[in-house]
């Protein structure tokens, strides 16, 4: 596993983080916000991707979220044993046998060039573009190379320059279930016989002005700028919409038989995976939870075990009333008598939303829950929502036997993907 994120560059850093309840959450620097209705976010501070490879000019055109992933993956294919910027790689893996899936989003761009050369570049008498004006301003401000990055793909192009995987490579854009998606068909593509090890999970930022605009027009982000480190509060009645996030998540999947052969260590089992559409509005949940509840009954019976077997929920929580509340419904609608029983929380009122990268850094905190027996805790539940009356795992970790865990995420679209692993 490998992440950077908010809570760290690494993830014995974040894990830290966590239980130990600290928020990623501050005044946005990325950008002047301060003429936003919010001026706040999450960022990942003082990441400097080239001390993660040999090669960085490769790299130097990278988007923000692509050089994030150089970093996560060098964590993770570290811990799994995995030669990375290695032409001849000694570690038992064949390149044409390694493949990558990546939840990743658009990159960000540099708003104020990009707009700037619009406005330079527009012919008001005949209202469309003269390229001859467009070209002589943005001319060495707009490289090919740069606007070439704002491609979804492009993440896992640097990552397969930088392990050499020559095998199957998947790129999705389904929002905040992006890399549940990534991870879920990874191991898809496992079963199948395609490959022998999946590097999988996500890479995205938003924190820029387009991005903030967008959700805020949307009145999807909290606006508590009086207290940043609080305004992320999933579940409680306070809630008032979540806080954007940034980073990159990965985990190295691998079938059974090439893990036993190279003797790497096995950190957990991916056992389930289910995937379904809201076929609803592309903004909202289905007010009856229904594609929430087809891909959690989906996972649940393609893992073959049973809601009672759950012991702990990752959900998607991402402290707005519509999200909180339908997740709610859902688990109540799969879990029946036991949703009441069934410990679930949400580290995003730590991490902040990571958006396409969300779903991977959650299930990383799934295996270490496991790893450790601890429960991850649910953060700035001060006010609960008489509405939702789950176990949250309120403000503190919690130890608890966790032997099968479940990741939630349900994306903008209808979109919802989610993974069951267990103890190996």
């Amino acid at each position: 596993m490998g992440i950077v994120c908010p809570l760290g560059h690494d993830v014995a850093t974040m894990w830290d983080n966590i239980l130990n309840c600290r928020s990623g959450m501050n005044q946005t620097t990325i950008f002047d916000a301060s003429t936003y209705p919010t001026k706040f976010c999450s960022e990942v501070k003082n990441f400097d991707f080239t001390k993660y490879t040999k090669n960085p000019e490769l790299h130097k055109n990278g988007n923000r979220h692509s050089k994030f992933a150089i970093g996560a993956v060098a964590g993770a294919c570290r811990q799994a044993k995995i030669e990375v910027e290695n032409e001849n790689p000694n570690d038992g893996v064949s390149r044409r046998r390694m493949g990558i899936y990546l939840g990743a989003g658009e990159g960000p761009v540099d708003s104020d060039i990009f707009f700037n050369s619009i406005v330079q570049g527009w012919n008001d008498a005949a209202s469309a573009m003269d390229w001859e004006k467009w070209h002589a301003y943005s001319a060495g401000k707009m490289q090919a190379a740069f606007e070439l990055e704002q491609e979804p793909n492009m993440p896992a192009a640097h990552v397969a320059m930088f392990t050499g995987a020559r095998g199957p490579i998947r790129s999705c854009l389904t929002a905040c279930a992006a890399s549940t998606q990534a991870i879920g068909e990874a191991f898809k593509i496992l079963q199948s016989g395609q490959a022998d090890v999946m590097i999988a999970g996500g890479a995205h930022s938003m924190i820029h002005p387009l991005g903030i605009m967008g959700f805020n027009r949307l009145t999807a982000l909290s606006t508590r700028n009086d207290s940043p480190e609080t305004a992320s509060r999933p579940f409680t009645a306070s809630r008032d919409g979540f806080v954007i996030g940034e980073g990159a998540a990965m985990v190295v999947l691998e079938t059974l038989e090439s893990a036993q052969k190279r003797g790497v260590e096995i950190l957990a089992e991916v056992i389930g995976y289910g995937s379904s559409s809201d076929a609803f509005r592309v903004t909202d949940m289905h007010e009856e939870a229904r594609g929430a509840v087809t891909a959690i009954e989906a996972a649940l019976k393609d893992a073959n075990v049973s809601y009672k077997d759950i012991d702990y929920i990752s959900t998607h929580g991402t402290s707005t009333s519509e999200n909180d509340s339908i997740e709610t419904l859902a688990i109540k609608t799969v879990f029946k008598e036991e949703a009441k029983n069934t410990p679930v929380s949400s580290i995003k009122s730590m991490m902040g939303h990571l958006i396409g990268a969300a779903g991977a850094a959650e299930l990383i905190s799934c295996v270490l829950a496991i790893r450790d027996q601890v429960l991850p805790p649910t953060t700035n539940y001060n006010d609960p929502d008489p509405a939702l009356d789950l176990d949250y795992v309120p403000n503190k970790p919690r130890k608890a036997e966790v032997n099968i865990a479940m990741k939630e995420s349900f994306g903008f679209g209808g979109q919802n993907n989610v993974v069951i692993i267990k103890r190996y």
